[in-house]
């Protein structure tokens, strides 16, 4: 009986011990696929969503943010430093970054800053300080100090080009449960699949996450051309000197002066 008991008593303490919150995410993407013709000049996609509690009669709490973050498929870019020798301007350094998102959008409702301490937002790399991006330093590769000079420079120049960006007002709460997030996609925006990575905070803890994922591709007339350079790159590039041959002797026909 005794032992019973001591069995019974650790259960209710178990029981009494779990979380007296607990959510989840239920999120819908209002467009999964994104098709790029010759004419495309970006879109816009939204994210709606939902904070549900996990068990039935679950208590919800009053206040949450949300940070999403999209990434693009991962590439290869080098960048590099200049300086002046000899009066003239030369490369004389370079890094090449491996395997970063050829498009990173971080999007929430606050600066992530105000929504988790540097610790945790180092650990599930929140904003572009804290995102992994692998470089190649002479023979290793791993990622590098935020302040690292390349590291810096590799992210300025992708915020210029539209493809990386850190949005604070990006995420709007409809109600206090019900959310939808603006998701940017700029016209030079790489084709392949994108994912859509959802964590929702509560006082500075991550309390629910989940994911969803969308596709950027070429329709039409420049799905064919990319299909063709891309499977048959001997003939396409066979046919592509071919007519700039003929386009130069149209035109030295065209401009020929008697």
């Amino acid at each position: 009986m005794a032992r019973r008991a001591f069995i019974a008593g650790m259960l209710l303490a178990a029981c009494t011990a779990l979380p007296a919150q607990a959510e989840r995410l239920v999120v819908s993407l209002s467009n999964h696929r994104v098709a790029v013709t010759s004419n495309f000049t970006g879109a816009d996609l939204v994210l709606f969503g939902t904070i549900e509690p996990d068990r039935p009669r679950g208590a919800l709490r009053n206040a949450y943010d949300l940070v999403v973050t999209v990434k693009g498929p991962p590439h290869r870019l080098r960048t590099r430093r200049k300086d002046r020798v000899l009066g003239i301007w030369v490369n004389v350094e370079s890094r090449e970054f491996i395997n970063v998102p050829s498009y990173l959008g971080v999007l929430s409702n606050r600066p992530v800053p105000a929504i988790a301490n540097p610790e945790i937002a180092r650990r599930l790399q929140l904003g572009l300080k804290n995102v992994i991006l692998t470089q190649r330093v002479g023979a290793d590769f791993a990622d590098t100090v935020p302040d690292d000079a390349f590291r810096v420079a590799f992210i300025k120049l992708e915020t210029q080009y539209g493809l990386y960006r850190e949005s604070p007002d990006a995420v709007t709460f409809l109600t206090p449960t019900v959310f939808r997030v603006a998701i940017p996609i700029p016209a030079n925006a790489p084709t392949g699949s994108y994912s859509i990575d959802v964590q929702l905070f509560a006082e500075g803890a991550s309390v629910a996450r989940t994911n969803s994922a969308l596709e950027v591709v070429k329709t039409g007339f420049e799905q064919y051309v990319a299909d063709a350079a891309r499977d048959h790159g001997l003939l396409y590039g066979l046919f592509a000197s071919l007519m700039a041959l003929v386009i130069g002797w149209i035109g030295s026909v065209v401009f020929r002066r008697d």
